[in-house]
């Protein structure tokens, strides 16, 4: 047996053991959501430590858990703190997370991060909804022999964010009178920040927002076959665009001030895709 899927099946299994759970949705929790389980009906949380051969984040304010739990009547599982390339773990170790909520029965992953920002207009604090996404700045978590069991050699990515789950986010922003911004999503290794030249190489490439995570889990995801819905929380303008230099306190001070906002978006939104599932 390959020996990552190998190890994906004794987390599962392991899981399983401790938590008598289904979610139908994966929901990663981005800078500014961590006290989203506030709002769920929590039935069961799970350090990542406790799991057997699971990847735990090393990243400060990330806390390192699955919460199992209904956010209105839909069951979810959320990753409070995910786990990061540059952190120094091989990228199998980075979507073993996401193949994990998908393998205990999510249809659905709602991917949350925080972002620098480099559409222009664009502002710290506004919300993006990811059309698209560029990866290939990171390695992709499929190289290596295909894990036949989770999806097939050469999967499509023409569609990797989900038009139906993009309708159903774009409606809930309006009916909330949340300004709500649409873009693509590039993936950088980090840690560093982006620096201006490679901001203005992103830009030419047609991005509009820039961060270290949510690209290489959404390939896993696609290739799995789920559903997949993002949104970036703009907590700063990428370099060169601002005169100021990045700090991030200043990512973490502004995604604690649209916080709640950023909860009730992704809250209605996660409630209205349970009518779908």
């Amino acid at each position: 047996m390959n020996k990552i899927y190998e190890k994906l099946l004794r987390c599962k299994e392991d899981v399983r053991r401790k938590i008598n759970f289904t979610p139908k949705i994966g929901l990663v929790l981005g800078s500014g959501l961590g006290d989203f389980a506030n709002k769920m009906k929590i039935e069961a949380t799970l350090n990542y430590h406790d799991i057997e051969g699971f990847p735990v984040s090393t990243v400060a304010g990330h806390a390192g858990r699955f919460i199992f739990g209904y956010v209105g009547e839909v069951p979810v599982v959320c990753m409070q703190g995910r786990v990061h390339y540059y952190e120094g773990y091989p990228m199998e170790d980075v979507v073993l997370p996401i193949r994990l909520m998908k393998l205990l029965g999510a249809e659905i992953l709602f991917l949350t991060n925080a972002a620098g920002g480099i559409l222009q207009g664009m502002k710290a604090g506004d919300f993006m909804l990811i059309t698209g996404q560029i990866a290939s700045f990171v390695p992709s978590p499929l190289v290596g022999a295909n894990i036949e069991e989770l999806g097939t050699r050469f999967p499509d990515m023409s569609h990797i964010y989900d038009e139906d789950l993009q309708t159903i986010v774009k409606k809930t922003a309006l009916e909330n009178n949340i300004p709500l911004k649409q873009g693509v999503y590039i993936q950088m290794t980090g840690p560093q920040y982006e620096s201006p030249e490679e901001v203005a190489m992103c830009r030419t490439l047609g991005a509009g927002a820039v961060g270290m995570s949510t690209a290489c889990e959404a390939v896993a995801a696609n290739h799995m076959g789920m559903k997949i819905v993002g949104i970036s929380c703009i907590a700063n303008m990428a370099a060169g665009i601002t005169p100021t230099p990045l700090a991030h306190t200043e990512i973490q001070e502004t995604a604690d001030r649209v916080a709640p906002d950023f909860r009730k978006l992704v809250y209605e939104s996660i409630c209205r895709m349970g009518e779908i599932l």
